[in-house]
């Protein structure tokens, strides 16, 4: 019986096509033959056909009633067993970037690269020196080195980037993209030298037992000075690392995504969009040292101008807990080099009046906050500080969102909730650093970090996000993570915490649209949403948790074309 049905539904099919042509956007489309998860409500639903007309889903449903709405002369689209979902949408990544990690050094660990020594970092750093390279920013630049892993368990320093080269700058920014290192030539274009102070926020790391720069850099001492090295000189250049990180948003899935920080990176985005070449939506955060600048703009809106907008403001108010700059109310168990055992990291913006201001900027203006925090320090200026201001200014559907949340306790979460703060955490650490954390600050807490099931049962709206570049924008290992909590040891870091993967599918789908404001055009397979699809070569939903990682996109279609097909 089961088999005569199919044999039915697929005749139903072809009786309902047209032999006239259906490359005009006006065409219907009817995908079919595939797992279509809709991804609406708490549990799993499946539809047989999705039909597509004009940018939009008009239909999702039983197949016969598709083949009526599609009407006369409509596109069949075969999934052929593979899965279609809704586009995928990252709660919290670094779009402009993406760039400089598909252009530049590619630094990471095993197993998304092999940079594991660094031996090796100064290797790919020598094999990616070439004139056309150096061409594009004027420096040697790579991204991703991770000291945590690296053999030597310490940071690169200028005398190691010195082996690849003293006649052209270099920065290779760390992975978690709060730390860069760069070497003599680096320093010299920075004017970084033994008479430079620290700036607030940030620090220059010393030789032992001498005030000279030994080329690390953290923090507001390293973060300002990125753009240079990884600005593209010429136009040219601007279009091809733009392209080369749109390209790999697309790969993997990506139908909106989201510029977390944006400096003057928003002046290349703009720039993009004005240009029409933007073929997802990009929604930018200015930085709060750039509001002045760019908030008055007319990408300033609920609304898409090209596929780009600025959605709201960012605030960061600590560093990496892998990095040990994250903001904690106790002492690391293992200090960085050259800090006292009761190093506890710091704050970015120490006085809590300067960060008021800033959010009371962003209330008076009405503008959606997101807020880095990892400690939970840092944490508990937040809600010390906003607060007040939400009793002030009332705290109704105003979707602030903290970032990472690494560190956070029990209580915090609870006070979150009582703000109507969003909760956008980061369980790729579990997989990247679980092993390292439960170093940095002990196995009952390390167990803690992203406490995504505690945030949830709590009822705080949970998104999960890659971060990108800080590791590779691959969202299915996002969702295997955020199921899974296996370090790279094989531990499980606080199974009490994980998700199932169809919240995690929920958290870069449905949630992440709520997130942006955007879950009536977004996040759902359901007529009247936008035709953002994903297609995939396996169900999530239907392998086992560690084969999740695995998947592939196999497809991208964004407001109905396709912009990705993997060859």
């Amino acid at each position: 019986m089961k088999n005569y049905l199919l044999l039915f539904t697929a005749l139903v099919f072809v009786i309902s096509c047209d032999s006239g042509d259906q490359s005009s956007s006006n065409t219907a489309k009817v995908y079919y033959g595939g797992d279509i998860l809709t991804m609406v409500g708490k549990q799993p639903q499946y539809v047989e056909a999705v039909v597509v007309k004009d940018s939009v889903i008009t239909f999702a449903g039983e197949a016969g009633e598709a083949m009526v709405q599609a009407g006369k002369g409509h596109a069949m689209i075969d999934l052929e067993g593979r899965t279609m979902l809704p586009g995928f949408i990252d709660g919290h990544a670094h779009f402009a970037n993406f760039s400089s990690q598909a252009i530049g050094a590619l630094l990471l660990p095993s197993p998304d690269a092999n940079a594991n020594d660094i031996p090796t970092v100064i290797s790919i750093l020598k094999d990616w020196n070439t004139p056309e390279n150096r061409e594009l920013t004027g420096w040697i630049f790579g991204t991703g080195f991770d000291d945590s892993v690296l053999e030597e368990k310490r940071f690169p320093t200028k005398h190691d980037l010195d082996e690849v080269s003293t006649e052209f700058p270099i920065m290779i920014i760390h992975i978690s993209g709060h730390f860069a290192v760069v070497n003599s030539k680096g320093l010299e274009v920075l004017g970084i030298t033994s008479e430079t102070t620290n700036p607030e926020g940030g620090l220059i790391r010393r030789e032992q037992g001498s005030n000279e720069p030994n080329g690390v850099l953290e923090e507001l001492a390293a973060i300002p000075h990125m753009l240079k090295a990884l600005t593209p000189k010429s136009d040219e250049a601007s279009l091809k690392f733009f392209n080369a990180g749109q390209d790999m948003a697309l790969a993997y899935g990506y139908t909106t995504a989201q510029e977390g920080r944006a400096m003057q990176n928003h002046e290349l985005l703009a720039k993009m969009a004005d240009a029409g070449k933007l073929k997802l939506d990009v929604v930018s955060y200015i930085d709060y040292a750039f509001v002045d600048q760019y908030m008055g703009s007319k990408w300033n809106s609920k609304d898409y101008l090209k596929h780009y907008r600025i959605g709201g403001m960012k605030v960061t108010l600590d560093g990496s807990p892998q990095g040990r700059t994250a903001w904690r109310s106790t002492p690391y168990l293992v200090p960085p080099d050259g800090a006292g055992a009761d190093y506890s990291g710091y704050p970015a913006i120490p006085n809590d009046e300067d960060l008021t201001a800033i959010y009371e900027k962003g209330l008076r203006h009405n503008w959606q906050t997101l807020t880095h925090c990892n400690g939970d320090a840092a944490m508990d200026q937040m809600i010390r500080t906003l607060g007040p201001l939400f009793e002030k200014y009332g705290k109704e559907d105003r979707r602030y969102v903290l970032i990472h949340g690494q560190y956070i306790r029990g209580d915090q979460l609870e006070e979150f909730k009582k703000l109507n703060v969003l909760a956008s955490l980061f369980p790729l650490h579990t997989f990247y650093w679980g092993d390292w954390h439960k170093e940095l600050i002990g196995d009952s807490l390390g167990n803690k970090i992203s406490p995504t099931r505690t945030a949830l049962n709590l009822g705080l709206p949970l998104t999960i996000h890659t971060d990108a570049p800080v590791a590779l924008p691959n969202l299915m290992r996002v969702v295997w993570t955020a199921s899974s909590r296996t370090s790279r040891s094989g531990d499980i870091i606080g199974e009490e915490e994980r998700l199932t993967p169809y919240e995690a599918l929920k958290a870069i789908t449905d949630w992440s649209a709520y997130q942006h404001f955007e879950e009536n055009s977004k996040g759902t397979l359901e007529a009247g949403k936008l035709a953002d699809m994903v297609v995939l070569d396996k169900n999530p939903l239907k392998v086992q948790v560690d084969e999740i990682k695995d998947i592939q996109v196999l497809e991208t279609i964004k407001e109905g074309m396709s912009v990705y097909l993997k060859e």
